[in-house]
């Protein structure tokens, strides 16, 4: 009995560290995010930084996309993800107009120097 309930509770542990493994997937802080829909924004989320949200607007209602644009940081490292069947000139003009340098300065935690 014992015996049974112990390769029972293993084979449980064994499929639980399998599913984690396989579908944890890395997934990063989301700083902001934005849907177009026919060229006009339709929803957003986060903070976006003004100018970045004013140019992707105007970009959009020109060529009437329908898109989602995301920002998310992994790691450190910004990434600008924007819908698959967005075309490759209209994602690289996107990508053009993000100020990643806005994300790259390092913050200076005042809380901790020595004095």
């Amino acid at each position: 009995m014992t015996a049974t309930v112990l390769k029972v509770l293993f084979i449980a542990i064994g499929i639980f560290l399998a599913y984690k493994l396989i579908f944890s997937g890395k997934k990063g802080l989301k700083i902001f995010e934005m849907h177009f829909k026919d060229g006009r924004l339709k929803s957003h989320k986060g903070k976006i930084p003004e100018k970045f949200q004013k140019d992707c607007r105007a970009l959009a209602k020109s060529e009437k996309l329908t898109c989602t644009v995301r920002c998310e940081k992994l790691s450190g490292a910004i990434r600008l993800h924007i819908s698959a069947h967005v075309n490759d000139t209209i994602t690289q003009r996107i990508r053009n107009l993000f100020p990643f340098e806005y994300y790259d300065k390092k913050m200076v935690d005042n809380s901790r120097q020595a004095g």
